[in-house]
């Protein structure tokens, strides 16, 4: 929910509030009318707020706005913020780009998951902000690639899922090596395990502002709670759930079901991508931006993508599998209903799921009447909406046939296997990767090509012990 109030109004720089314009983005949010006098004061500022509230700008206003003009240095960056997961660094670096270029500011982004070697470059190169997770930035720091000691401001963002994931150890030793005049901003949903303790030590004369907890309803949020009689209804019903023609994500709590379920319904003809720890880097970006194009309607995902998620119009989410605790539930569901938009939450529920999901939604302040249904049902289909027209699946490409050797049609050694075999060659009784390809062109079934250096060149020999069956990454 926006306000009268502007962005002027609050002393927000005028190419900073160009900038702003220029993306479509007139009026402050709450927490930031709330917060952004005494941030861009320098002011050290505790802020609270639930999930989509605006608090990435919030933050990231003041940040540009008072390191302007700041000396660039290599790897000695002015700025910081401190995002719990990579997804949410990714995030935050898209929001502060526009306003960082208009200050003429360099960000760049540090986790791990990911070779150094570009982040190492980019702040050789001299950048002044460093969006960063705390695990890949000690690394850095330990092995002396990037100095804190110039830190003019440091954010801390989404400071309770960093407690919850055991980070705030890490956290407390990267805040202790910024300086101690700098200006410091934190903002958390809430100050349970051991978030006051950061507060309180390093936060002077700080500033609270708490505009929503995050219990706080999302007025434009419709929650249903729809019982199934048993799984094979619950799976008809998440089908015609993700009919529909707008973008939706799904929530389970295997990364095994999230990989399956978007196969599935991809191939049921609804593009689907999945998010979960399983996946590389690449692979989460580019399933996140096919998601984010629309190329992709549905995403399917684990709670690894419960914050950090920002995408416009998301108007469903779905609890496949209820989460384990309350706080999950409300991240997940803050997926929709962001930015004043609206949207729909729905949990499925299985009859031996009752009881304890009732005790979940009471913990989350939801308070809404189950709902027995089936695919077909009056309420289900009204949250479908207009079904989108089938998709017919990518075609996956076939894989190359196996070359023809003349160790062809030799008796097979004890202990050799046919089935589920690479496509290769034998020269000497050693098997060799042909070029790294697998024979059958099957997916997921875990096993992967050679990684090592020079692995199925022809000409080359390798050693008389069994061939290894460690993949490459």
């Amino acid at each position: 929910m926006t306000t009268d109030s502007t962005f002027a109004d609050l002393g927000v720089p005028a190419p900073l509030v160009r900038a702003l314009s220029d993306n479509g983005i007139t009026h402050p949010f709450p927490i930031q009318v709330s917060t952004l006098p005494d941030t861009l004061a320098g002011r050290d500022v505790l802020g609270r707020g639930k999930t989509g509230s605006g608090k990435t700008l919030a933050f990231s206003i003041p940040l540009v706005s008072r390191l302007g003009g700041a000396t660039r240095r290599a790897s000695r960056p002015s700025g910081l913020v401190l995002a719990p997961t990579r997804e949410l660094a990714t995030q935050i670096t898209a929001a502060l780009q526009p306003l960082a270029e208009a200050s003429g500011l360099r960000v760049t982004t540090i986790f791990g998951g990911v070779p150094q070697n570009k982040q190492v470059n980019a702040l050789k190169a001299g950048v002044d902000i460093v969006v960063a997770c705390p695990g890949r930035l000690e690394d850095l720091m330990r092995q002396r690639l990037i100095t804190l000691d110039a830190v003019e401001i440091t954010v801390i963002d989404e400071a309770d899922h960093m407690a919850d994931l055991g980070f705030l150890p890490g956290v407390t030793r990267i805040l202790a090596a910024t300086p101690a005049g700098g200006q410091r901003l934190l903002f958390s949903a809430t100050l349970d395990n051991g978030v006051d303790k950061l507060v309180t030590r390093f936060l002077r004369n700080e500033v609270s502002h708490a505009v929503d907890s995050d219990q706080s309803p999302v007025d434009a949020m419709t929650h249903h709670v729809f019982h199934v009689a048993g799984a094979d209804a619950k799976k008809q019903l998440v089908h015609t759930l993700a009919s529909g023609t707008g973008r939706r994500i799904l929530f389970l709590r295997t990364k095994h079901h999230a990989r399956k379920l978007a196969k599935q319904l991809t191939e049921a003809g609804i593009p689907s991508v999945d998010l979960h720890g399983n996946l590389s880097q690449p692979a989460r970006d580019r399933n996140l931006a096919a998601f984010s194009a629309g190329k992709a309607r549905v995403l399917v995902a684990t709670d690894i993508a419960a914050r950090g998620v920002h995408v416009d119009d998301v108007e469903l989410v779905v609890h496949i599998d209820p989460p384990a605790e309350h706080k999950a539930y409300l991240h997940r569901s803050g997926r929709t209903a962001r930015a004043g938009r609206a949207g729909d939450v729905v949990t499925v529920v299985l009859p031996e799921q009752r009881r304890d999901t009732q005790a979940l939604l009471r913990k989350a302040g939801i308070n809404v009447a189950p709902q027995q249904v089936s695919a077909n049902s009056a309420e289900v289909q009204a949250l479908v909406g207009e079904v989108a027209p089938y998709q017919q699946p990518a075609a996956v490409p076939a894989a190359a046939p196996a070359r023809r050797s003349p160790a062809q049609g030799r008796p097979r050694r004890e202990g050799q296997s046919t089935g589920g075999q690479r496509s290769g060659t034998q020269h000497g009784g050693t098997q060799r990767n042909a070029g790294g390809q697998r024979s059958g062109g099957q997916h997921g079934s875990g096993q992967r090509g050679t990684s090592q250096p020079g692995g199925g060149q022809p000409g080359r020999r390798r050693s008389r012990r069994p061939s290894s069956s460690v993949g490459a990454k």
